[in-house]
């Protein structure tokens, strides 16, 4: 099981209340929610590794170079690059990583790369079964039935996730199971600052990627007089050349992150109690450490 970290404790803050606080007053809805998320999950679906993915980058250069409008609305500060964060929520994200640690469940961010990338590095490399859980529909181009990967969307809410695999894909889309990195290229995402091609909606994206197969294929059909596509379609995407060039390497999940060796498995007891106990006390949380405490055990 991958968690798309970053995705579940911006729930969390959101959907527990702010009075949720430590001793100190500290708000820490955040630590609890994610906690009784891990707790619910690890109950529910018995995974025998877990990975907490974490966003050492959430705007990686790599991305903005092909693609300068990547995320550009969220930045914060233009001098450091910040992102808009609640300064609520981000103090508790070291304090997630502090518990996560104490209790031995393996988190992992890498320098330069986004938390999507972890898990499509860790999804690739693991034989067998992947739970993938994420709010974010652009983990959706992971699915694959043959090699078990599908992703436990959290949209509803972690308790009513819905299980996507191929077949939740192309019933959601109209698109072939493992098209959704080409078909999110050509529609766009404003969430993520990617324009898309002006005139091209999901419909007509998912007509496209359905009869041509791939984006590669259609812009060879559009750079070929000849095709079959109509003459105004051609033009949009013939308009969006420079578009189409940059997005694909924007959009798609990387699966060739360098990540340090790490413990995946799943703990049975806490890697260091005393920590785990020092932490629970300072920060009022130990109704959620319990829950993943007897989750785990």
């Amino acid at each position: 099981m991958l968690l798309d970290t970053a995705s579940l404790y911006f729930r969390a803050f959101f959907g527990v209340p702010s009075t949720i606080t430590a001793p100190d007053g500290t708000p820490v809805n955040a630590v609890r929610g994610l906690l009784d998320f891990i707790a619910r999950l690890v109950t529910d679906r018995a995974p025998d590794r877990l990975v907490a993915c974490l966003d050492a980058d959430w705007r990686p250069a790599f991305r903005v170079e092909l693609l300068p409008s990547y995320k550009a609305h969220r930045i914060a500060d233009e001098q450091t690059g910040a992102e808009t964060i609640p300064p609520e929520l981000e103090a508790q994200v070291p304090v997630i990583i502090e518990v996560l640690d104490a209790l031995g469940i393996a988190n992992v961010g890498v320098p330069g790369f986004e938390a999507d990338d972890v898990i499509g590095t860790l999804a690739a490399r693991h034989h067998g079964p992947v739970d993938v859980v994420t709010g974010d529909r652009d983990l959706f181009q992971l699915v694959d039935d043959e090699r078990g990967i599908r992703i436990l969307y959290t949209a509803r809410g972690v308790g009513k996730h819905q299980v996507i695999d191929e077949a939740a894909v192309t019933e959601k889309y109209g698109i072939p199971g493992r098209a959704y990195a080409d078909f999110a290229t050509l529609r766009g995402d404003p969430s993520d600052g990617l324009p898309g091609v002006p005139g091209v909606g999901d419909k007509t994206a998912a007509t496209l990627i359905t009869r041509f197969g791939d984006l590669a294929s259609l812009r060879a059909a559009a750079d070929d007089s000849g095709s079959e596509l109509s003459p105004t379609v051609r033009r949009k995407l013939l308009d969006a050349h420079e578009y189409l060039a940059a997005a694909p390497g924007v959009v798609a999940v990387r699966a060739d992150v360098p990540i340090p060796e790490l413990d995946d498995r799943m703990p049975r007891s806490p890697a260091e109690p005393e920590a785990l106990g020092n932490l629970t006390e300072r920060w009022g949380i130990d109704s959620s450490v319990n829950r993943v405490l007897n989750a785990l055990a």
